[in-house]
């Protein structure tokens, strides 16, 4: 089995517990996550390009609140030969780096509000984006939750066919 198939079959066992973001009618009838056949053209190592002021960067969450991150740097890869940036951001509560994105899968195979990745970093100073592992956020699932929408530098013109697909419940 490999990695990713375990990520997703740990995280297809989380959604079936009372702490996952689905709702109790969700669960029971739940089957799996629905994602795209592992790509991995859409794995990338690259170096974040720090941004020279870390400035807070307000971003429209799904209710309508505002929540605040910091503009952290950016990372460049290419997808299908042609150039793509997205801006890495980082909480201002805590470390962890963050990348909402959208891209021209968004709302026909995937979620059409964005996906999440976060950046995994390496001992060399470089991260791993792996698309495999991009994800909805909570607020796809019940509209309990507050997601923040990636802003309009994070949304791709590319197909990025790869990680979580749109939640449909069964």
């Amino acid at each position: 089995m490999s990695t990713l198939t375990d990520f997703r079959e740990r995280k297809d066992a989380y959604f079936r517990t009372p702490r996952s973001p689905l709702t109790p009618e969700q669960r029971k009838t739940f089957a799996g996550l629905r994602y795209f056949p592992e790509n991995p053209a859409l794995r990338f190592t690259v170096r974040i390009e720090r941004l020279p002021d870390a400035a807070p960067a307000p971003m429209q969450t799904s209710t309508g609140h505002v929540a605040s991150y910091l503009r952290y740097g950016q990372v460049h890869f290419a997808v299908g030969g042609r150039p793509q940036t997205l801006t890495v951001y980082k909480s201002e509560d805590h470390d962890a780096l963050f990348v909402p994105f959208a891209d021209a899968t968004s709302g026909v195979e995937s979620y059409g509000a964005g996906r999440y990745l976060n950046p995994e970093p390496a001992p060399d100073g470089t991260f791993t984006l792996d698309f495999n592992l991009a994800y909805n956020p909570y607020c796809a699932y019940s509209d309990h939750w507050t997601c923040p929408v990636p802003p309009a530098e994070n949304r791709l013109k590319a197909r990025i066919e790869a990680g979580e697909m749109a939640f449909h419940a069964e």
